[in-house]
C-alpha cells in the first residue's frame, strides 16, 4: 500500500475565547432544551442528582482532554491521543464512537430546532431540520473562522433567552403543580446521568480545535471555562424546569417553552421558541464541524477511507468528510426520532471519553498535569454510565462498534 499523500494543515486563526465560545455554544444547545424531559422520565425527582453525576463525569473527562490536548496539539481529540498513548485500536475505538455518537448528536440538534420552530411536529419539522443540516455543512466548508464566528452570535441570543427565562422563573408563579415523583431507583438515577451527559459533551469539540488554536497550551482553560458556565446554567434551568413543570416535566418535547406557558408569560414563547432554535443551531454548527476534524483525523491514519483526509487548499477545512457527515446527518434526520438520537449519542461519546480517561491515566509524569484519580474516576463514570443507558440503545452501540470494528479488521488485513 502507498503512503497516504501529504496533506495541508488546518489554519490556526482562533483564541481561546474562540474555543471556550465553540465549546459553550455546542454544550448550550443539547443540554438545556431538549435533555432533561428524557432524563426526567429516567430518573423522576432524582433528576438533580442525575444531572451532578454527569457533572462530575465530565469535570473528570474535561481534564483529562485537556492534558492530553496541551501534549498532544493536533486535529482529532481522543483519536489522537488513544493512537500516540495506547495504540491504533484503542485510537480508533474512540474515534469511531465519536464519529458515529456526534453524528447522531448532530442530528438531534437539527431535529430540536425543527421541534421548537415547528411545534406540530411532523414531516414538515423533518424537512426543515434536513434544510438546516445542509445549509450548515455548506457554512462550515467556508472555514473555521466563520464557523466560529456565527457560533458567537448564536451563543449570545442562547445565552439571553436564558437569562430572561430564568428571571420569569425567578419573579413568576406557575400556581400548584404535582410533583415529580421518584421512579427508577438508583438505576433510573445513573441512566438519567447518562442521557444527561449528552448535554455536556461539547466541551470534545473544543479539543478537536488544537490545530487550529493559536496557543493549544490554553485548551484546558477554554474547556474548563465552558463546563464550568455550563453547569451553572443548567443546575438554574433545572430547578425552574422542576418547579414550574414537575410531573408534566418528563412528557414535554420543549420543555423550556412549556415552563414559559406555565408562568402566563405567552408574550414570552416565541422569543424562548427562537432564542432554543438558536441554542440548537449553534450545537449543530460546532458539532458538524467537530465531526468532520476527527473524521479527517482517522483517514489521515487510514482507519477510514483515504479520500476522507482531504483539505480545502483554499479554505482549509476538512472538505470531503464534511459533505460525508453532512449526508449522514440528513439520512439520521429522516429516520430517527430525537429521544433514540439523544440515547445512541451518549452511549458512543461515553466510549470515547472512556478511552479519553485510560489514555490520561497512563501519560508519563512529565506531562500529567490532574491527580490519576480523577481520570479512574472518569473511566468508571464513562462505563458505568454506558451501561446503565436504554437498552436499545445500549444495543445499537454494541451493533454499530461491532460493524466499525470488523470493518477495520478487513481493511488492515489487506
Amino acid at each position: 500500500m502507498s503512503p497516504p499523500a501529504v496533506q495541508p494543515g488546518l489554519a490556526r486563526r482562533l483564541g481561546t475565547g474562540d474555543a471556550v465560545v465553540v465549546g459553550l455554544g455546542a454544550m448550550l444547545g443539547a443540554g438545556v432544551f431538549v435533555a432533561f424531559a428524557p432524563a426526567a422520565a429516567a430518573a423522576g425527582s432524582g433528576l438533580l442528582v442525575g444531572l451532578g453525576i454527569a457533572a462530575v463525569v465530565a469535570f473528570c473527562n474535561a481534564v483529562a482532554s485537556a492534558q492530553l490536548a496541551s501534549s498532544y496539539p493536533s486535529s482529532g481529540g481522543t483519536y489522537l491521543f488513544g493512537r500516540e498513548v495506547l495504540g491504533p485500536w484503542w485510537g480508533f475505538l474512540a474515534g469511531w464512537g465519536f464519529v458515529v455518537g456526534k453524528t447522531a448528536s448532530c442530528a438531534a440538534m437539527a431535529m430540536t430546532f425543527a421541534a421548537y420552530a415547528v411545534p406540530a411536529g411532523g414531516w414538515w419539522a423533518r424537512g426543515l431540520a434536513a434544510l438546516v443540516v445542509v445549509a450548515f455543512t455548506v457554512l462550515n466548508l467556508r472555514g473555521i473562522t466563520r464557523t466560529a464566528t456565527a457560533a458567537r452570535v448564536l451563543l449570545v441570543a442562547t445565552l439571553l433567552v436564558l437569562v430572561g427565562f430564568l428571571a420569569l422563573a425567578a419573579t413568576g408563579d406557575a400556581g400548584p403543580v404535582p410533583p415529580l415523583e421518584a421512579t427508577g431507583g438508583v438505576w433510573g438515577v445513573l441512566q438519567s446521568a447518562g442521557l444527561l451527559f449528552f448535554a455536556f459533551a461539547g466541551y470534545a469539540r473544543i479539543a478537536t480545535l488544537a490545530e487550529e488554536v493559536r496557543r493549544p497550551e490554553q485548551l484546558g482553560r477554554a474547556i474548563l471555562v465552558a463546563l464550568g458556565t455550563a453547569v451553572v446554567l443548567y443546575l438554574l434551568v433545572g430547578l425552574a424546569l422542576l418547579h414550574l413543570l414537575g410531573a408534566d416535566l418528563p412528557g414535554s418535547p420543549t420543555p423550556v417553552a412549556a415552563a414559559t406557558e406555565a408562568l402566563g408569560a405567552d408574550w414570552a414563547v416565541p422569543v424562548v421558541r427562537v432564542g432554543a432554535a438558536a441554542a440548537a443551531l449553534g450545537a449543530l454548527l460546532a458539532l458538524l464541524a467537530g465531526v468532520g476534524r476527527t473524521t479527517l483525523a482517522m483517514a489521515r491514519e487510514r482507519d477510514l477511507p483515504g479520500p476522507l483526509a482531504s483539505v480545502d487548499p483554499h479554505h482549509q477545512v476538512p472538505d470531503t468528510a464534511q459533505v460525508v457527515i453532512g449526508v449522514a446527518v440528513v439520512v439520521l434526520v429522516l429516520a430517527v426520532d430525537l429521544r433514540g438520537a439523544i440515547g445512541f449519542s451518549s452511549f458512543g461519546v461515553l466510549v470515547y471519553y472512556a478511552v479519553a480517561n485510560l489514555s490520561a491515566l497512563r501519560q508519563p509524569a512529565d506531562q500529567r498535569r490532574w491527580p490519576r484519580g480523577l481520570q479512574v474516576l472518569g473511566l468508571v463514570g464513562c462505563v458505568v454510565m454506558a451501561a446503565a443507558l436504554p437498552l436499545g440503545s445500549v444495543l445499537a452501540g454494541l451493533a454499530v462498534f461491532a460493524v466499525g470494528v470488523v470493518g477495520r479488521l478487513v481493511a488492515t488485513s489487506r
